[in-house]
């Protein structure tokens, strides 16, 4: 039977622990366990929060993606603790974007990737992301211009050259994520790439480029030799 919490020694006590050392020196347990905030009869919140680490591989990115049921299916988290669970990894997420800068200068289809990459890499659904580009190829602004299922995304290219024009865009490039992991790009993508790309040579708005996103890599319509 493991102890609970109240009985380990005070500086091994994860929230004690935190205070007095730092949040680096919790295991991600630990920073789990705190979350969870109390534990069953049987195992502490640090447990638990084990228990739900080995579910997700013992890799963060994959508890990321796990949705409240799945958190729910380790007996001792209910729906309030998931919800909180899920929000803190939210707020992760949403601190890693916020630390991106929309002034980058874009020099490669990677300096994309590594813009965009935290929007879509937890996502299970696709989403179509639009960096509206200065002459100096600076982001100037950024928008998510639709959200779809498993399978796919619609966009409308009369929206994505309004957007433009509003931004005063010279340039555009656009991605989407396919949650498969798959980059090769269907023919509806490479479809919707033709006619933004021919909509864009109306107004004088530049399509760079087009990215398919997966977690670790990309696929560049450019890079390829296809814009």
């Amino acid at each position: 039977m493991s102890l609970k919490i109240t009985d380990w020694a005070l500086e091994d006590r994860p929230r004690e622990k935190l205070y007095n050392k730092g949040t680096s020196a919790l295991s991600d347990a630990e920073l789990l366990g705190i979350l969870i905030g109390s534990g069953t009869r049987n195992r502490s919140a640090v447990d638990l929060g084990r228990e739900l680490l080995a579910m997700a591989g013992n890799n963060l990115n994959n508890l990321g993606k796990m949705s409240i049921s799945d958190i729910t299916k380790i007996h001792g988290i209910g729906n309030a603790r998931a919800v909180t669970i899920a929000a803190a990894l939210e707020l992760g997420r949403r601190r890693k974007l916020a630390e991106l800068p929309d002034t980058v200068q874009i020099k490669s289809s990677r300096d994309v990737f590594e813009l965009i990459n935290p929007m879509l890499t937890d996502l299970k659904h696709e989403e179509f992301w639009i960096l509206f580009l200065n002459r100096s190829n600076r982001v100037i602004n950024r928008m998510k211009l639709s959200q779809g299922g498993i399978s796919g995304t619609v966009t409308d290219v009369r929206i994505v050259m309004k957007k433009a024009i509003e931004f005063l865009a010279s340039g555009i490039i656009v991605c989407h994520n396919h949650p498969s992991g798959n980059l090769n790009p269907s023919e509806s993508d490479s479809k919707i790439t033709q006619k933004i790309r021919e909509a864009g040579n109306l107004m004088d708005i530049q399509l760079l480029d087009h990215l398919i996103i997966s977690e670790r890599d990309y696929y560049s319509f450019a890079d390829n030799g296809l814009l």
